[in-house]
Parts: C-alpha cells; structure tokens; sequence
C-alpha cells in the first residue's frame, strides 16, 4: 500500500507582504537601534524591495552594517524561497544591533536573472510604474561574510511563500 500527498498551496501578493511583515519588523529595529535610517529612509526601501518581491524578481536582501571601510561587521540576510512548505512563520526578532561609531546602514539587494536579463529601458519603467523612492546602484560591499560567523535565524513564510533569516556577526 502506498500514500501520496500532494501540496498545492498557492501564495498571493498577500502571502508575500504577510512573509515580508518579518523583514519589515526586523529593518525598523535594526534602524532604531544602530540610529543609521530614518523611519522614513525605512519605509522607503521597503517600498521598493516589496515591489520586486511581489513581481518574482528578488532572491534576497542584506541589511548590513559596514565600517568607514565598507567592511561589513555584522549583516542579516533574507532569502526568498517561492516554492517553500512552511504555511506561516515565526516571529521577527534577534536583532542586538549596536550603534557603532563610524559605520553605517547598507542595503543590498539580490535580484532573480529574470530582472538581470531585463533590458535597462524596462527596469527604468517599472521602477517608475511602480513609484520606486530609493536610488538604487551597484554595491562596492562584499557581502560574502567570510570573515563573520553565520547562524540561521528565523523563517518568515505565507502559503508557502518563505523568507529564510540568516545572521553574521
């Protein structure tokens, strides 16, 4: 006798701001606690990383906090899974970030090849249709983190749409 299961749980654009819920939280603390963005300057990277998100264009997004140097000293990474299992998520949380004198807040973001790919002329559309708020361009920040030590975090997931936390410090 054999038993089969299958999982057809389909996420929405609501699953995905629902996962994002996580990220958002965590961004805001980290910003609050290291006094390197403004509720505001928060609020507009979140915008933006929303909307690749919702299109199915990102694969994930650093916070990182760097030093004059742009050496990252401590960094959470958000991974995307869109085929994922998990049909909610944790709460958002581990975030002991320090203010260090002399560093400062970065935000990388990965996209899929399906945005790479895309012509210059219609990112530039979409950013616009989409009333992107940050001025987005290459980082010069390895965000390897090599030299930092990496513990998973917590998972944030929707219906299957899932965001995998990762810390280095």
């Amino acid at each position: 006798m054999y038993n089969t299961f299958t999982n057809t749980t389909t996420y929405t654009v609501i699953d995905i701001r629902k996962t994002f819920e996580g990220f958002s939280a965590d961004f805001r603390m980290i910003a609050r606690r290291t006094e390197k963005k403004s509720v505001e300057e928060v609020e507009n990277y979140i915008h933006d990383i929303l909307a690749w998100a919702e299109n199915k264009y990102l694969s994930y997004v650093d916070i990182t906090l760097v030093d004059s140097n742009n050496k990252p000293l401590k960094a959470s990474r958000y991974e995307v899974d869109e085929n994922g299992k998990a049909t909610q998520g944790e709460r958002a949380g581990n975030n002991d970030w320090q203010n260090i004198p002399n560093s400062k807040l970065m935000i990388i973001v990965m996209n899929k090849d399906s945005w790479n790919k895309m012509p210059f002329e219609e990112q530039e559309k979409f950013k616009q249709t989409n009333s992107f708020k940050v001025s987005w361009g290459p980082s010069q920040i390895d965000n390897s983190y090599n030299h930092l030590s990496k513990d998973s975090a917590q998972l944030y997931a929707s219906k299957g749409y899932e965001i995998q936390k990762t810390n280095f410090k």
